[in-house]
C-alpha cells in the first residue's frame, strides 16, 4: 500500500448523522390556494369556512399569511401592507363596506377557524400588530375597516386576543402625532360600546394598560384634559367623558389629601394649611361639600387612637376638633357644608366602634369652637336624612339638644 493511500476498515459500516430536511418554504402557493377557496366559494364564509377545515394546507407553517389572505385579500410584501404577486379575492375585510354588520361575519368566521386550530391566535396577534404599526400605510376607510374590526374582535371576545396586541402597537410616535391613532381608537370606542357598556371597556383597557394613559392617544398639541372632553364629546361618547373627568377629580381629590395630611402630621401653621386648602380649590375647581369631607378624614386619619381606652380617644378626638377649629370654620361657610360635616361626624362613628360614643361630645365641642351653628344641629336632630345610626345618636345627642332649646327659649 503505496503511502498516499488511505487505510480502509474493511466489512464497517461507518454511521453518519440524520439531517432534517425542511420543505422549502413557499408561502405564495399556500396563499394563492386559500384565495381560490374564497373564489370557489363566492366569499360566502360558512362554506369557506367548512372548505378550510377539511384541507390539508399547513396552517401551523403559514399563519401569518392566512391573516394576510383574510385582512387584505392575497399575500403581502414582507414587512408592509403592500400587496405581493399572486392571487388575491375581492372578499377581504378591507375591500368590505366599513360598517358593523358587514365585517361582523368576518369576525365570526374566524373566530370558527381558531377554534379549530388554537394555535393561530399567536398568527393572528402578529399580523394584526404588522398592520397597526403601520396604519400610515392604509387609506382612512380601510383604517376604518379595521378599527371596527378590531372593536367587533373584543366585543365578541375572540379567542385569546390579548388587548395590549391591540393598544401598544398603536403608541407610535408618528401615529400619534398625525392623529391618525385618535381617529383610529375613537372609531373602535363607538362600536364596541354598541354592545358593551362602559365598564367592560374600562376592563379592556386596564387589561391593555392604557386605562391611566388614554391622553396618549392624543398628539401632544390636543393631549389635555379638556382636549379629550371637547374630542370625545363631540364623537357622542359623553359617558367615556364623564368617566375620565370623574378620574381627574379622583386624582385631584387624592392629591390635596396627601398634601394636607402632610401638613397636618407636621403641625404646621393653620394659616399655611388654609392657603394650601384655598390654593388647590382654586386650581382644581373643587366643591365645597368635598372640601369640607376631606378635612374631617384628614383630621380623623391624624388621631392618634389608643386603642379601647375610651376616655382617652375621646380626649384625643377633641383635642384635634380644638386645634383645628379654624380650618373647619373657614371651609364651613354656610348651613348645608355644617349640616355635611355632622354626616361625616356620624358615619365615622356609626362606622367605628371605638367612636360610637363620641359622637355627641364631638358635635358640642363643633358647636363650642363656631363650627356648627344651632340651627344646623337642630336641623339634623330633627330632620336628619342619614339613617346609619341616627336613632343611637338622636338618642344620645337629646340632652345637648335639651339644653340648646331651653337656652333658646330663656333668650
Amino acid at each position: 500500500m503505496s503511502s498516499k493511500e488511505r487505510p480502509t476498515l474493511g466489512g464497517t459500516r461507518i454511521k453518519t448523522r440524520k439531517r432534517n430536511i425542511a420543505a422549502p418554504l413557499d408561502p405564495a402557493a399556500f396563499a394563492d390556494a386559500v384565495v381560490q377557496i374564497y373564489l370557489d366559494n363566492a366569499g360566502d364564509l360558512e362554506l369557506v369556512a367548512k372548505s378550510i377545515e377539511s384541507s390539508d394546507l399547513n396552517f401551523s407553517r403559514y399563519g401569518d399569511t392566512f391573516f394576510e389572505v383574510v385582512f387584505t385579500g392575497g399575500r403581502t410584501q414582507p414587512g408592509t401592507t403592500k400587496p405581493d404577486e399572486g392571487e388575491r379575492h375581492p372578499y377581504s375585510i378591507i375591500d368590505c363596506e366599513p360598517t358593523r354588520e358587514v365585517i361582523l361575519p368576518s369576525v365570526i368566521y374566524i373566530q370558527k377557524i381558531l377554534r379549530r386550530r388554537p394555535f393561530l391566535i399567536k398568527n393572528l396577534e402578529n399580523v394584526m400588530r404588522r398592520f397597526l404599526q403601520s396604519l400610515e400605510l392604509f387609506e382612512e376607510n380601510e383604517r376604518k375597516k379595521l378599527a371596527i374590526f378590531t372593536a367587533l374582535a373584543f366585543s365578541q371576545k375572540l379567542s385569546g386576543l390579548p388587548p395590549e396586541t391591540v393598544f401598544q402597537p398603536l403608541l407610535k410616535d408618528n401615529l400619534v402625532s398625525k392623529g391618525i391613532v385618535l381617529s383610529f381608537i375613537t372609531d373602535f370606542f363607538k362600536v364596541y360600546l354598541v354592545d358593551n357598556s362602559l365598564d367592560d371597556l374600562i376592563s379592556i383597557l386596564k387589561r391593555g394598560k392604557m386605562e391611566e394613559n388614554l391622553l396618549e392617544f392624543f398628539p401632544s398639541a390636543k393631549r389635555s384634559a379638556e382636549g379629550f372632553s371637547e374630542h370625545f364629546a363631540k364623537e357622542g361618547l359623553i359617558p367615556l367623558v364623564e368617566y375620565n373627568e370623574k378620574k381627574i377629580f379622583e386624582v385631584k381629590l387624592k392629591e390635596m389629601k396627601s398634601a394636607l395630611t402632610t401638613q397636618i402630621a407636621e403641625e404646621a401653621d393653620i394659616s399655611e394649611v388654609i392657603d394650601t386648602v384655598k390654593q388647590r380649590v382654586k386650581d382644581a375647581k373643587l366643591p365645597d361639600i368635598e372640601i369640607v369631607r376631606i378635612l374631617w378624614d384628614v383630621l380623623m386619619d391624624a388621631v392618634q387612637w389608643s386603642g379601647k381606652n375610651q376616655q382617652q380617644n375621646a380626649n384625643s378626638a377633641l383635642r384635634q376638633v380644638k386645634t383645628w377649629a379654624q380650618l373647619l370654620n373657614t371651609f364651613c361657610t354656610n348651613g348645608k357644608l355644617e349640616l355635611e360635616l355632622v354626616y361625616k361626624v356620624q358615619m365615622q362613628c356609626y362606622e367605628d366602634a371605638k367612636l360610637m360614643k363620641l359622637f355627641p361630645e364631638i358635635v358640642r365641642s363643633l358647636y363650642d369652637q363656631d363650627v356648627l351653628a344651632e340651627d344646623t344641629i337642630l336641623h339634623w336632630f330633627r330632620k336628619g336624612t342619614n339613617p346609619k345610626g341616627r336613632q343611637t345618636f338622636v338618642k344620645a345627642l337629646e340632652p345637648f339638644v335639651n339644653w340648646l332649646e331651653e337656652a333658646e327659649e330663656e333668650e
